[in-house]
């Protein structure tokens, strides 16, 4: 990769909805290698895809947790069983597999306090050998992640 693919994945994140016109221009390349370069980049799983990012207020999970979680038991059956489920779950937005303490950070978004005490006695106590649960309620997004 050289500037050129930097520069355009730079443009991509900040809009990437970006024509390849407007695209090319912003980088100083003509229209046909500038679309060649996104089409390798996408080729090669640089550029994983697009989306569009929605407030969550217009879907009515505009309260986010943030959990930490621990498993009894790290076993091969324990560990697919929670993740599969977790994932599954249109409520979680993020789930990570950490090294150490905890074993799981999971982003969470419902419409209020009720709808998350649903989601984690119903949905995330159920789930066999989960061991411990903190929850970090956000007062302030301070800078937001993609």
């Amino acid at each position: 990769m050289d500037a050129i693919d930097w520069a355009i994945i730079a443009e991509l994140e900040r809009d990437g909805r970006l024509t390849n016109v407007e695209l090319a221009q912003r980088v100083g390349l003509t229209t046909g290698p500038c679309l060649r370069r996104v089409q390798r980049l996408e080729a090669d799983g640089v550029i994983r895809g697009y989306r569009a990012l929605i407030d969550p207020a217009t879907r009515g999970r505009s309260f986010e947790v943030l959990l930490d979680l621990s498993l009894e038991a790290q076993d091969a059956e324990t560990v697919e069983h929670f993740e599969r489920t977790l994932a599954q779950a249109e409520e979680v937005l993020e789930l990570r597999r950490l090294f150490g303490n905890p074993d799981y950070f999971v982003r969470v978004a419902v419409a209020d306090l009720a709808a998350y005490e649903t989601f984690l006695s119903r949905r995330v106590m159920t789930i066999p050998r989960v061991k411990n649960v903190t929850s970090h309620f956000t007062m302030k997004t301070v800078k937001p992640g993609p």
